[in-house]
């Protein structure tokens, strides 16, 4: 017998196996969902789409894109993390850095928010899931583990950077076009200095 954190004895299961598991690994947990792990699973869901509703259109911002789009972005990866994912607990889906990964990366190609940057973000996700596919049927996912920490602190400081800087024309009421390189627009912070509306700052 095995127990459960709840301390109530379930009895023990076979686990399934085989190059089919390996194909669809969600075949692996399936045989331990029952009436009360769906309920709570269900609950886990709802309370999870209410916090990611508005942050699936904060991120389709950041990102340069229609609101929609964050959504999109929310749902998809959820369902198929879920079901071909590695773990019972990563949640999948954007977040705060890939979306500024893909503004600086895109923006200099053309205006976000238009048809064209659209489909242009659309082709990079598209290459992306090639990649990462590619990857994970190579089975080189553990090359994460020699990223060292010092690495990922850079890449969240980078990322913390340019987020502040897109939202420097709003922070401070100045004239500053989307898509403007980082450089720019801390001159055009000091150039515009005197345009400051200090309304917006209160």
């Amino acid at each position: 017998m095995q127990l459960v954190d709840a301390g109530q004895p379930i009895p023990e299961m076979k686990v399934p196996s085989g190059p089919l598991v390996r194909l669809f690994p969600f075949l692996r947990w399936w045989p331990r969902v029952n009436r009360q792990t769906f309920r709570d699973d269900l609950l886990a869901g709802i309370t999870g789409a209410l916090i990611v509703l508005p942050q699936g259109v904060a991120f389709a911002t950041i990102a340069g894109l229609p609101p929609q789009y964050g959504l999109y972005a929310a749902m998809m990866p959820a369902v198929i993390g879920a079901l071909w994912g590695s773990s019972w607990h990563l949640v999948s889906g954007p977040t705060t850095a890939i979306s500024i990964a893909v503004f600086a990366a895109m923006s200099p190609h053309a205006e976000p928010g238009s048809a064209h940057y659209i489909g242009l973000v659309l082709t990079l996700t598209f290459l992306v899931g090639v990649f990462q596919l590619a990857l994970g049927l190579a089975r080189m996912g553990a090359l994460v583990n020699f990223i060292s920490h010092t690495v990922v602190i850079g890449f969240t400081a980078g990322a913390a950077v340019l987020i502040a800087a897109s939202q420097v024309r709003n922070f401070f009421g100045i004239a500053i076009p989307r898509g403007t390189p980082f450089y720019e627009i801390v001159h055009q912070l000091f150039v515009q200095a005197g345009d400051i509306n200090p309304y917006v700052l209160l």
